[in-house]
């Protein structure tokens, strides 16, 4: 069986290094590059934590492509940098596999645009964890029964995006099957702006940030004299590692975009 080769960018990251044991363990996966803003000509091995791996970083991305051209791109950096990752990834026939949220619609259009002309293959999830990604499909299935729905995501306080990836998708999945409602008294009022949250289709999302968390989602449904709660809680980022492997292996055999772990678990 011939080698992945890949290529992680962010490896100083908590899913980062994380990513980067991931790959150094599986047999069948090759670590060939890490994609750096800082230590540019240097090895992970030069820096703390990394064991002596003599990996190669590059501050630009297109160097690192021309140069060990890898198969995949794990790409755990920031909204900022993932959408000009993912696009310079799918230029020089690399497959992009991405935890990095914050994408548009737009750019959804653009990448899928893009898979195609290229025939590559591109995965984005915004959670990797294998269990959070069922919470978002057995929510998916409960609102075809409760249509009052509410979302806590709750995250580490250095995350940069509110709501969550992961409570976007949810609320996404749950409105292909619950019709657009407005949630609560038809007068309430908010004393306190941002009191109820976002809205989306009358859904309310709620985020907490808090030191001391990961990664926590419930999603909670009501209807008359009963409530129903989902929840999933990652207590490490080692949790989300099963998820990005997965979508390593389907990557390479797709030639199309799949956004969202769920269109790959059966």
């Amino acid at each position: 069986m011939n080698k992945v080769k890949i290529a992680v960018a962010g490896p100083r990251g908590r899913m980062g290094k994380e990513a980067v044991q991931l790959v150094t363990n599986t047999d069948y996966f090759e670590l060939v590059a890490a994609v750096d803003h800082k230590h540019d000509g240097k090895t992970l091995g030069e820096l703390e934590g990394f064991n002596n791996l003599d990996t190669p970083i590059y501050a630009n991305i297109e160097q690192c492509f021309k140069e060990q051209k890898p198969d995949v791109l794990i790409d755990l950096t920031t909204p900022e940098v993932g959408m000009y990752h993912t696009k310079t990834a799918l230029k020089y026939g690399v497959r992009p596999v991405v935890g990095t949220t914050g994408f548009s619609d737009t750019d959804l259009i653009e990448l899928d645009k893009l898979c195609k002309e290229k025939e590559l293959g591109c995965i984005i999830a915004p959670n990797f964890a294998v269990g959070a990604v069922l919470m978002m499909k057995f929510s998916r299935l409960a609102a075809k029964y409760f249509e009052n729905v509410e979302i806590i995501e709750l995250h580490h306080d250095q995350k940069l995006d509110a709501p969550s990836g992961t409570a976007v998708k949810t609320a996404q999945m749950i409105s292909e099957v619950r019709t657009p409602k407005e949630q609560g008294h038809p007068n309430e009022k908010e004393t306190i702006q941002g009191a109820r949250g976002a809205n989306f289709d009358g859904m309310h999302i709620h985020s907490v940030r808090l030191p001391g968390l990961i990664a926590h989602q419930q999603v909670l449904f009501g209807s008359e004299g009963q409530t129903l709660t989902i929840r999933h809680d990652s207590y490490n980022r080692a949790s989300f590692m099963s998820g990005v492997k997965l979508a390593v292996d389907t990557v390479v055999k797709i030639d199309s975009l799949v956004y969202g772990l769920e269109n790959i678990i059966e």
